[in-house]
Parts: C-alpha cells; structure tokens; sequence
C-alpha cells in the first residue's frame, strides 16, 4: 500500500495554510470549538499525533506549543514529514497500531489520518473564504471511503467524532460532499 493519497492530503492542507493571513486567526471554522488558530494547531499537532502508535509508543499531542503564533507553514511541513516518515516505515501499513480507542491495522491509522488531514483543511478553507472545492479525485475518494467506514454509532453531539450527516446541495463538490457527510453545515 501507497502512502501516496496521505502525501495528497498534506499537499492540500499546505497550500490552504499557506493563503490564510494572521488577520484570520479569529476567524470562525465548521468545527464550532476552534477558531482559525485552534484549528491550525489542531492539524499541526495531529500530525504529530499520528506517529507515536506507528512507533509502539502512545500518540503525542499533550502539551503542544501555539503553532498558530509562530511559523505555522513551517510547524506543518516538519510535523506532517515525520508523520509521512513513520507511515512509510517497513512494516508500518501492514502492522496494529493501539490508538487510545483500540486496535486497529496500520492502513486503517492511514485512513483515520488521511480524512482528518484532508478535511480539516475544507474546514480551514471555508474559514478563510478559500475555495472548498479541494483536489475533487482524492476527495471523492476519501468519501467513499468513510462512507463505507464510519457508522452511526460514531455520530452525536457530544464526545461523539462526528456530528451528524447534514443536506448537501444536489451537485455539490466532493469534497463539500465530504464535509456534510462529516456533519458539517455546507
């Protein structure tokens, strides 16, 4: 397995995070807890997070600096290649990884990284009134595949990942497709 879809979803975070000003820090996201600042250090320190269970060890993330503040582009393209790294690592697709909610194979660790790199860059897209119609192929691809992977039981309100699937205009982008499918209001 290719670590190459991974590789498109950073790409596209990179060039939404490269056009948002610090003006926008403040700014409103579709995930009602962050602002523009939160966000960015959320999908900084997410990278981060993803290697630990790569390497055996518990996913980092606790006690992350404001990214946000500082050179976030920079904070980004260092987190999200030792991220690539560890994925690409021999053996790091086709092995477990214990993620603090249980088992599960490496390629699948790929996926849940693959959808919240990809759409939290639609959430800082939309935040910073950029075009949501992001790389259509690999988005409609990363809704298939959380079509298939993610049932209702991890849908709600509260504590849940995901809210629930909202109304998406009839010939609506892929990636807005995504995005309503992830409980986002389009």
């Amino acid at each position: 397995m290719s670590t190459q879809p991974l590789q498109q979803c950073i790409e596209v975070s990179r060039q939404v995070m490269a056009n948002v000003t610090p003006e926008q820090m403040q700014n409103q996201t579709p995930c009602a807890s962050w602002d523009v600042a939160g966000l960015i250090n959320h999908m900084v320190g997410a990278q981060h997070f993803w290697v630990g269970p790569l390497k055996g060890e518990a996913p980092s993330g606790d006690e992350m600096p404001d990214f946000a503040a500082g050179d976030w582009q920079g904070a980004f393209d260092q987190a999200s290649a030792a991220a690539l790294e560890a994925f690409q690592a021999e053996g790091a697709l086709e092995g477990t990884v214990k993620a603090p909610f249980g088992e599960m194979p490496g390629a699948a660790w790929m996926g849940l990284a693959m959808n919240d790199t990809f759409t939290h860059a639609w959430d800082l897209a939309k935040a910073t009134g950029q075009d949501t119609n992001l790389a259509p192929e690999l988005a409609q691809a990363i809704l298939a595949q959380a079509q298939q992977s993610i049932p209702d039981a991890f849908r709600g309100d509260e504590g849940a990942p995901f809210g629930a699937q909202q109304e998406c205009a009839d010939g609506a982008c892929a990636a807005d497709q995504l995005a309503a499918f992830l409980g986002r209001q389009v």
